[in-house]
């Protein structure tokens, strides 16, 4: 019915930046430019202590050799409808041997797969599937907007075009007259080199303030008070788990964390991102970032400029874990615009971020429903009635 398929070595040094995504045996571990083989298929992990991951590829992709994809042979058995029954009974309870536990194809090949009636799948595959797929397009539009407006914050506020066009005389390109008459139209000279005619050079921690996280463990729950989940730098990189620790919720206002807080992570791997992963507890190593004096984009986009600055130095600390300290932050400096050029921009930009979070809130609510709705799908809990005209009815 399926067959699995081992994948081939890739390693990093041989990839070539590609939109081809490379799965290993938890997900994606990066890109390249040709494909190993195309979907619709599913990759399924191979090897690890951890869960073995299970994804959806539509398109082309790479499996590197800890996974599988699957080939099918049998038309009684829909490639989406198998990943989702894969994704709910899972790969773990499938492993062989202690020290590098893996699935092998004889001990898959005998698993029993059920096969619905096509109808039936189809109708499951197309409810959860429209889930993800309209996750996945969220994600892609904030891939795009994230882009959009890193591009803009460079042009404005560390190439200076708008500034350089008017001084050579020319309207600057995209931008009307009125918000091009904001900006001088020469420059001065800087601590950070030549800056826009009365613009200020300020350090990153004199445009935010950075708040480290605290030691969680000292906020244990005790009994059955309220919690919250401790945001790590696990969690800023993965989202809260089943595997994250919690806190009392009487942790001081301080370090908790709501949606749309920026968290930026100064040891380990460094990153900063946009919270939106719901209430929690802002652990140490981490940094809440925020600014009594300047909006969420400006700061987080200069916190980004100088992102590579900071891994450097982090990859430089002779420990197991690099890091930056404070006097980074002063060490980082920043082109600081009039208030009027910092309005005009905050009408560009803003939006941008707040659409990206709107999209994140979004997909977290999609992602809940499917969650809930897999099992009960899957396992015929509940069941689609008269499957084939759900289908025409929500045809387009």
């Amino acid at each position: 019915m399926v067959r699995l398929r081992y994948g081939k070595a890739l390693t990093t040094s041989a990839r070539t930046p590609g939109h081809i995504p490379v799965y290993g045996s938890n997900g994606v571990t990066g890109w390249h430019n040709v494909a190993l083989a195309h979907g619709p298929t599913v990759v399924l992990g191979r090897k690890g202590q951890g869960p073995l991951g299970v994804e959806w590829c539509s398109g082309p992709f790479w499996v590197i050799d800890t996974a599988y994809y699957v080939e099918f042979s049998n038309e009684r058995l829909l490639p989406r409808f198998f990943y989702y029954f894969t994704k709910y009974v899972g790969l773990n309870h499938l492993k062989d041997g202690t020290s590098n536990p893996s699935l092998t194809r004889a001990t898959f090949g005998i698993q029993q797969i059920p096969t619905p009636p096509l109808p039936e799948q189809r109708a499951i595959a197309h409810i959860l599937g429209s889930l993800d797929d309209k996750i996945e397009l969220n994600r892609k539009m904030n891939r795009t907007l994230e882009a959009l407006a890193r591009a803009i914050f460079k042009s404005w506020f560390v190439d200076f075009d708008p500034v350089r066009a008017k001084a050579e005389g020319r309207p600057p390109p995209g931008m009307d007259a009125e918000t091009a008459a904001l900006f001088p139209d020469g420059f001065e000279d800087s601590e950070l080199g030549p800056i826009p005619r009365g613009w200020r050079v300020q350090s990153l921690d004199e445009i935010a303030h950075f708040l480290n996280g605290a030691a969680c463990q000292r906020f244990r729950p005790d009994g059955n008070e309220a919690t919250l989940p401790v945001i790590k730098i696990r969690e800023l990189n993965q989202g809260i788990t089943d595997r994250t620790d919690r806190a009392r919720a009487s942790i001081p206002e301080k370090w908790h964390v709501h949606d749309g807080d920026v968290i930026f992570s100064w040891s380990g791997s460094l990153v900063v991102k946009v919270w939106t992963g719901g209430p929690g507890a802002l652990n140490q190593h981490l940094f809440k970032v925020t600014s009594q004096s300047f909006p969420r984009w400006f700061y987080l986009s200069w916190v980004q400029h100088h992102l590579d600055t900071f891994r450097g130095i982090a990859r430089d600390k002779a420990t197991t874990m690099g890091h930056i300290k404070r006097h980074h932050l002063t060490d980082a400096k920043c082109a600081v615009p009039s208030r009027a050029v910092l309005a005009a921009a905050d009408e560009v930009l803003a939006p941008l971020i707040k659409r990206q979070v709107v999209n994140d809130l979004e997909s977290r609510t999609l992602a809940a429903l499917r969650d809930t709705l897999l099992p009960k799908l899957v396992s015929g809990e509940l069941r689609v009635p008269d499957p084939e005209r759900f289908l025409q009815e929500v045809a387009p």
